[in-house]
Order: structure tokens, then C-alpha cells, then sequence
């Protein structure tokens, strides 16, 4: 089932005269995880903008296509309703807690929505312990770590009970270990609830082994989307892509003349092919 259909669509940011993005068209389906990525600039942030309404409601600028959300249509919904289907994980975790204790971070969101208090405490602890944050409850958010403060987001997040999530580099202020912890937990909300992933990365290394799908941007435009595999045997690295380094090391032979005819995502699909080569 589809639950994000995107035709024709072009926008330039008002003020400015080269359009942001260019000709996408674009369906994602129910349960996708999907990497986002390409060059700086090139147009991630402002696709996301685009799936919880922000554009073309809230930035101005020359709009043109359709955008279907869960069969709404952008154009004509209010951010707050687009809101409850799409989360929204920012980049610096820092923008998007503000309260007291984890446990009313969490909370926010609900409240506005007006539930009542035994529905909002039955979502708070959803949220914690689907995120293993439970133990975190009653600390305040600046006494956590980079990727402590990144689940927390994500719950905060998840107690909405969006449908799709949609992630902004969250792993570009944490260290490896902590990259793959939260990378991890994104997974198993994917696998385990079904929850439609849109993660916008440039450390593929690490996410690409979760991922389903990869969209490559550049210059406002898609220029592949496919499965990890598929993509990272096109030569996307030189329009700046930071493709997983084993794949980059096996385009490296592969222009050195050695056959390779896929090329590897990961460390343990290159054992197989040396492995292949050595028999």
C-alpha cells in the first residue's frame, strides 16, 4: 500500500531563482525503510519538508505537483494534522526537547492532542520502552548523552503513533558506537511495528545494512532509487556520495580491470566474494 505518492514536483525556495527540487516523482511504500542521500545541497531537507507539510505551508515559494500523505493531500491540510501521521526527528535533538524530565518531554505531544490522562501515560510508557528509555524518565534532557538525547527525541516522536517517521541526520553528532545503537533501535521500529522509515544520512557505512531502499539526490533531482545493492554498483561516488567504504574499495578494483560484477554493500558480502575468487 502506498502511503506517500509524490508526482511532478518542482519548488524554488521564494527569493531565490534555482529550484530546490526538480521533476521528483516519488511513492513510497507501507513498512519502507528508505536512505536518503546525496551531495550537500542537493535537496534532502527540502523533500522532507515536504512530507509533513511544511512546504508549501509554512516556507514560501513557487510550488508545483501533487503531494499525497495517506491519501491527504498537503496542499490543503494543516501542518498539525499532517503532524499526528508523520513524526519528524531532527537533526540536533537539543531543537526538540525542551521540558523538564524525559517523562514530560514525551508527554507533549500527547497532551496537545487532548487525549486523556490514562491514554497519555499508556503512550508515555509505550514510548520508553520501545526506545529503551525507560531508565531515563525522570532525567533532564541536557543531563544525557548525544544518542540518549536522540531516543528520547524518537519516543517523543512515537507517542504521537505516527505512521512514518522521517529522521534528519540524526546520527551526524554521535560517535560510531552510538550511531549504530540508534540505528539499530530505528530498525526495529521498522520490522517489528511496521513503521514507514525516511532516513536522511550521510554515514552509509552504518545504515545501509537496515535499509530497503536508496534514493540518491543531486541537484534537486533523484537520480537513482533502488536497493542498496543495485545502487551502489553505479558510480555514484563521484557526485560526492559517501558510499559504504567497502563498496567504494571494490569500484576502486573494478576500474583497476578486476571483474566484479556487484558490488558489495557490506564487509561480510566482500568475504564472500574473495571467498568466490579464492576457490
Amino acid at each position: 500500500m502506498a502511503q506517500i505518492e509524490i508526482e511532478n514536483l518542482h519548488f524554488t525556495y521564494a527569493g531565490t531563482q534555482s529550484p530546490s527540487l526538480q521533476e521528483i516523482n516519488l511513492t513510497i511504500e507501507k513498512g519502507d525503510f528508505i536512505i536518503l542521500t546525496g551531495p550537500s545541497g542537493c535537496g534532502k531537507t527540502t523533500l522532507c519538508r515536504c512530507l509533513n507539510g511544511l512546504i508549501p505551508n509554512f516556507y514560501n515559494g513557487d510550488f508545483e505537483g501533487t503531494i499525497e500523505i495517506l491519501g491527504m493531500d498537503t496542499s490543503n491540510r494543516p501542518i498539525s494534522e499532517l503532524a499526528r501521521r508523520v513524526g519528524f526527528v531532527f537533526q540536533n535533538p537539543e531543537n526538540q526537547l525542551f521540558s523538564l524530565s524525559v517523562e514530560r518531554d514525551i508527554a507533549f505531544g500527547p497532551e496537545n492532542l487532548g487525549l486523556q490522562r490514562e491514554e497519555i501515560k499508556k503512550r508515555v510508557e509505550w514510548a520508553l520502552r520501545v526506545t529503551g528509555t525507560e531508565h531515563l524518565r525522570d532525567y533532564a534532557p541536557y543531563e544525557l548523552s548525544g544518542g540518549q538525547q536522540q531516543r528520547v527525541a524518537i519516543a517523543s516522536v512515537l507517542a504521537m503513533r505516527p505512521e512514518i517517521i522521517v529522521l534528519d541526520e540524526p546520527t551526524s553528532f554521535l560517535d560510531p558506537k552510538a550511531s549504530n545503537d540508534l540505528l539499530m533501535t530505528i530498525s526495529k521500529l521498522n520490522d517489528k511495528l511496521g513503521i514507514t522509515i525516511i532516513l536522511v544520512e550521510h554515514r552509509l557505512d552504518l545504515a545501509s545494512k537496515y535499509a530497503k531502499r536508496v534514493l540518491i539526490m543531486n541537484e534537486g533531482r533523484i537520480l537513482l532509487d533502488g536497493p542498496p545493492t543495485k545502487v551502489y554498483n553505479e558510480d555514484v561516488y563521484l557526485i560526492g556520495v559517501g558510499i559504504p567504504k567497502v563498496s567504494l574499495l571494490f569500484h576502486l578494483l573494478r576500474k583497476d580491470g578486476i571483474e566484479i560484477k556487484k558490488i558489495p554493500v557490506d564487509t561480510s558480502e566482500a568475504v564472500q566474494f574473495l571467498e568466490r575468487r579464492m576457490k
